[in-house]
């Protein structure tokens, strides 16, 4: 397999080809605030409204951090996912009262033949994939139009 005592495998040093899961930890903490959020205060009317603004911000952020295309894509598509989880966490753990507040996601997990808290993790996962693409794609576009930042200096 690999020769000599070093059994790792060789490291990519590529310039950007390192997930910086700070930056990923840290945003998805929007994603937490939004899964509270949306079981006690805000309505499924205006959340969209919410989700337009962390994703422009997120999609801004990830462009400065990240110095590549598919880094930016990457740290975008993990984002939907980090952010999925904490919604799918805050949406089961306090589901009687999320679906008392949002009757139209009620109705739909009444036509759904499994329970409303799987559903709610089934939907769930496929939002946040749906969503961590969106926050790729829009990556991609920030970093079209701003710079990388520059690396901080050790």
């Amino acid at each position: 397999m690999y020769k000599g005592r070093n059994l790792r495998p060789p490291r990519n040093n590529k310039k950007g080809a390192a997930l910086n899961w700070k930056l990923i930890l840290q945003l998805s903490l929007f994603g937490l605030a939004m899964g509270l959020a949306t079981v006690f205060f805000i309505s499924s009317k205006i959340e969209p409204l919410f989700w337009l603004a962390i994703f422009l911000f997120s999609a801004y952020v990830i462009a400065r951090a990240c110095p590549t295309p598919a880094s930016r894509f990457l740290h975008g598509l993990l984002l939907g996912l980090a952010n999925c989880v904490w919604i799918v966490a805050a949406h089961v753990i306090f589901a009687t009262r999320y679906l008392a507040t949002h009757a139209q996601e009620a109705a739909m997990m009444q036509s759904s033949p499994l329970s409303p808290r799987l559903a709610l993790v089934f939907f769930g996962a496929l939002a946040g994939i749906g969503a961590g693409v969106v926050i790729g794609l829009l990556a991609l576009l920030a970093g079209l139009m701003v710079k990388p930042a520059a690396p901080a200096s050790a």
